[in-house]
């Protein structure tokens, strides 16, 4: 378990890492199997059960029910709108849905049902400050704000709901809380980013100050916040940490039921439920 307690230092939020110790895990039962993919790059769900899930194998998105049945498909390689070369992150909400179009510098905006609606680019922008490539990464804010993780810059973009920019943070010249190798971010109910840098957890506030860097000895690849569920994934193993605990508590899930996982791309928390998304599917389990 890392354990960590939260204090406040007049308005500003500071998570301190306090002490590391053993965690009682979290444990999980297989229930099943949904969906047939190429190459799952990532994946999200709606406050009303609703699974998107990006292949960079087909260039694809799909709108998926929690039974497994694909609602509806859209993507294809290309550069046009509503293609994409390498989709390798998707955010959704009930009426939008993000994902990174990683090789064409953008993140592409679809509604609910994956009607292409717009697209952000800014790498030739004359505004360097606002300008991202290779975007891993994305998320909304409770705010409507949008974070980009600009991989070619190593740092965060942050867009307000009108698609305006805001402000980027995490750059070279944020001292300790410079990112080195920065992979996924998400964002917590609080607005506080979290991101992962190499084996660390780097989190900021909505504003793009620093508040804490978690150091693991794990080889993360993923961070999903779903409401106030945390999971962190590695080839093998979940993670997992309720943000709505004073205490902030990461616990491995131990998963029964099936043989060992070794091609684990994410996972996420759902009404008791946990979704792990491997390259070619994604395995449901129950909370025992």
């Amino acid at each position: 378990m890392l354990y960590f307690q939260k204090f406040f230092t007049l308005t500003v939020f500071l998570l301190i890492l306090i002490s590391s110790q053993i965690a009682f895990a979290q444990n999980y039962q297989f229930q099943n199997v949904i969906g047939k993919f190429n190459d799952a790059s990532s994946f999200y769900i709606t406050s009303g059960g609703i699974l998107y899930v990006t292949d960079a194998g087909t260039d694809e998105i799909y709108k998926i029910d929690t039974l497994g049945n694909v609602l509806k498909s859209t993507g294809g390689y290309g550069w046009d709108n509503g293609q994409f070369d390498n989709p390798a992150d998707v955010f959704a909400n009930p009426l939008s849905v993000y994902a990174c179009d990683k090789n064409n510098h953008r993140v592409e905006r679809f509604d609910k049902d994956l009607n292409f609606v717009s697209s952000l680019y800014t790498r030739n922008s004359d505004t360097t400050e606002e300008r991202f490539g290779y975007p891993l990464s994305c998320a909304l804010s409770q705010q409507g704000d949008l974070y980009i993780l600009d991989s070619e810059n190593k740092r965060i973009i942050k867009f307000n709901l009108f698609g305006n920019f805001v402000q980027n943070f995490g750059g070279f010249d944020a001292g300790s809380f410079s990112l080195n190798n920065p992979l996924q971010l998400a964002v917590a109910n609080n607005n506080n980013i979290f991101v992962l840098d190499n084996n660390y957890i780097v989190v900021f506030d909505q504003y793009g100050n620093g508040i804490t860097k978690i150091k693991t000895k794990e080889n993360l690849k993923s961070i999903r916040i779903i409401f106030n569920n945390l999971t962190l994934t590695t080839e093998d193993s979940v993670f997992y940490a309720n943000l709505n605990l004073p205490d902030f508590t990461l616990s491995k899930i131990n998963l029964f039921g099936i043989n060992k996982i070794n091609d684990i791309t994410s996972s996420l928390i759902f009404n008791k439920t946990l979704y792990v998304l491997t390259k070619k599917d994604i395995l449901i389990f129950k909370a025992q």
